[in-house]
């Protein structure tokens, strides 16, 4: 940035360099999909509906124009998934989308509350393959050059770096665990397996992944499951996957849940969690269901989130300065 623009608010806070590496990333994940006859497509910000999970805040508002009867509520997107999903549905073929996605309560050195997600989905694919095709994409945006991408399943990575089986710990255990830690959870998560776990990920695991390499987390518990299937041979795990890098979480995939009933009683649940945090109702994406029960092609996806990534690529210790204007100047 120029030297007259220090210590203004109303500038980019990325620099030029920063964003024409931006835009020629941009260029080369296009380039990427349409060698894979990859579709790129365009959805909506506002939608009628949002997630229902109760670790993820959207944000809110109203449309007012056209009448009093046509003022309706809206939610900004957390992912595009919903929609994309409706359009695989109805027979698109494989597809991608480079988007901003809105998250509330999600500000940091590595978080913006509007941030770009890449989201992609493969007709036909498992997501270990999917993994693998993230791997190349990601190592074809890289600067700096990695040794071969490292698998491992969840359960791999706590026995390595925690030393116990998330699968099959007990409570008490996790507790014990939390504490050696030094970890507490608040009074309303105590009895709560799947915090621990989420405690211990993200304290004693993510920061020993991808250290000079991309590492790929596998086979998360059934109870973590989001829209991923169960795996078919093994109902104590999800055919889900996250990508590390650095520590850092890039991106999260799945074998795509296809039936409508199961991913109605999962938005339930989550509904029923989200009441006891105390936290609001959402509306429920009653179109994704539909759209689910009229039929859904077999395939994986993954969201990636590209900001980081390219944060990551220019070596740049804050999100700030890969974003042309940030929350603090948007």
């Amino acid at each position: 940035m120029h030297d007259s623009f220090e210590n203004q608010s109303w500038p980019p806070s990325a620099s030029f360099e920063q964003l024409r590496l931006r835009a020629g990333a941009y260029e080369s994940i296009r380039e990427f999909f349409k060698q894979r006859k990859v579709l790129e497509v365009d959805t909506p910000s506002l939608s009628v509906a949002t997630t229902p999970d109760p670790n993820i805040h959207s944000f809110e508002t109203h449309f007012h124009g056209g009448g009093e009867e046509q003022q309706q509520h809206r939610y900004l997107i957390t992912s595009p998934e919903f929609h994309m999903k409706r359009l695989l549905a109805a027979g698109s073929g494989c597809i991608y989308q480079i988007c901003h996605v809105f998250r509330q309560a999600e500000l940091g050195s590595q978080h913006n509350p509007e941030f770009t997600m890449l989201e992609w989905y493969r007709i036909g694919m498992d997501y270990h393959s999917l993994m693998k095709e993230v791997a190349e994409l990601v190592s074809l945006l890289l600067t700096v050059e990695l040794t071969e991408p490292e698998y491992l399943t969840y359960q791999a990575a706590f026995l390595r770096y925690v030393g116990i089986d998330p699968l099959t710990a007990t409570l008490t255990e996790l507790r014990q665990q939390a504490q050696k830690a030094g970890l507490t959870l608040p009074a309303a998560g105590q009895d709560d397996k799947d915090l621990y776990l989420d405690y211990l990920m993200a304290t004693q695991v993510q920061p020993q992944l991808g250290n000079g390499r991309l590492t790929f987390i596998y086979e998360y518990p059934a109870s973590q499951c989001a829209l991923a299937r169960i795996a078919s041979d093994n109902n104590q795990i999800a055919e889900r996957f996250e990508l590390f890098l650095e520590g850092i979480e890039l991106a999260n995939g799945f074998h795509e849940l296809a039936d409508a009933e199961q991913q109605l009683q999962r938005f339930r649940s989550e509904l029923e969690r989200r009441a006891q945090a105390g936290m609001p109702p959402v509306t429920i994406d009653q179109h994704l269901i539909a759209a689910l029960a009229g039929g859904f092609p077999d395939c994986s996806g993954v969201a990636l989130g590209l900001d980081r990534l390219i944060q990551f690529i220019s070596n740049q210790k804050s999100i700030n300065d890969v974003l042309a204007f940030p929350f603090n100047r948007a």
